[in-house]
């Protein structure tokens, strides 16, 4: 199984960051087109139909409904709109430039010093494996806190101490960073628990094999061998697309030996205004499903091998498709996105 060679962030063309918004630049968006033209990042932002018709801001690539239909990729021309899984769309287009690292963030997350620090494909650092379901947030913070998408039963169970953990040198092409102030919490923890929090420095732990937990895209590195897993799902859930896609995810990094690395907050939110009882509206799906969710994804019989992944990923959403929680109508989509991945592949990763 091929691993792939890091590409470090810091003063390097060969990474990207991707943004949906249909907002006017924000704060945090400045902070970050700022900070690209001082490293020398591509700053790549996907627009929507409310997206402003005049955005502009320097040291960041806007593309517009338009642009994204007129390059070649076939996924661009037949996905819909209005959805946060535009965001793909971004993906492929750093993808297709040749970056060797793709970060992901949101419009209301800035970045601090550390999100400007090299990225590494391979860390030496504590790793966990076999605990199945596990609340990554309590090694940062003494605090009770978990991350949308834990199930509920999960919150109050006791991790391993760190200081219990094995080091091991390890390759994570996976990489989720924590989000300080807002954190990336469901709406129950919302409405009846305090904020704001700030986690714990120089901390990372890596969740290997049989051990879960929901990862964001909010602020998360991905590496090559990995980039198909990056697709966003549309025919589900708003609240769940990212926490779903991190199911199937981590179900395919551990069939291929793959831990997902959690690190220490590199960005502070300041969260958009939403609806909190409608976000648990929309989490419903999660705290009812995402148990069973793991439970069918790991009977499926996956194949080892990064040329393997495409198939795995059809598996995952099929079998997601049959458990009703995402309509039928994602699985040609899917098609597409793999398709232009491999497109990009022949072209850019030989």
């Amino acid at each position: 199984m091929s691993i792939s060679t890091p590409h470090p962030t810091g003063n390097s063309p060969h990474a990207a960051i991707v943004v949906t918004t249909i907002n006017p630049p924000t704060p945090a968006m400045l902070v970050i087109a700022e900070g690209c033209i001082k490293h020398g990042i591509k700053f790549i932002v996907i627009g929507d139909e409310k997206s402003p018709k005049d955005f502009e801001l320097e040291g960041a690539r806007y593309f517009s409904l338009s642009e994204q239909r007129e390059n070649d990729l076939t996924y661009a021309k037949e996905c819909p709109t209005r959805h946060y899984a535009r965001k793909n769309i971004g993906y492929l287009l750093a993808m297709a430039d040749g970056v060797g690292v793709i970060i992901e963030t949101d419009d209301d997350n800035a970045p601090m010093e550390g999100f400007w620090q090299p990225r590494s494909l391979v860390h030496n650092v504590a790793t966990i494996e076999g605990r199945g379901w596990l609340n990554a947030y309590a090694y940062f913070t003494n605090i009770l806190i978990w991350p949308r998408g834990l199930p509920l039963g999960s919150i109050h169970d006791k991790v391993p101490r760190f200081e219990t953990l094995s080091l091991n040198t390890i390759a994570c092409p996976i990489q989720q960073g924590l989000a300080n102030g807002n954190p990336d919490v469901d709406a129950i923890y919302r409405l009846v628990l305090p904020l704001p929090i700030f986690f714990e420095k120089e901390r990372s732990v890596a969740l290997g094999k049989d051990t879960w937990c929901p990862f964001n895209s909010q602020n998360t590195t991905f590496f090559p061998d990995a980039y198909e897993l990056m697709y966003l799902p549309y025919y589900c859930s708003f609240r769940m697309t990212d926490i779903w896609r991190s199911f199937v995810a981590q179900i395919i990094s551990h069939v291929n030996g793959w831990p997902v690395l959690f690190h220490e907050a590199t960005v502070c939110q300041d969260r958009n205004d939403h609806d909190l009882m409608r976000d648990f509206e929309e989490e419903v799906s999660g705290y009812l499903n995402n148990r069973s969710i793991i439970q069918s994804l790991c009977a499926l019989p996956l194949v080892t091998g990064v040329d393997m992944i495409g198939q795995n990923m059809k598996m995952c959403y099929q079998r997601l498709v049959e458990m009703r929680l995402v309509g039928e109508d994602e699985l040609p989509l899917l098609d597409l996105w793999l398709a232009d991945v491999s497109s990009i592949r022949s072209r850019t990763f030989p």
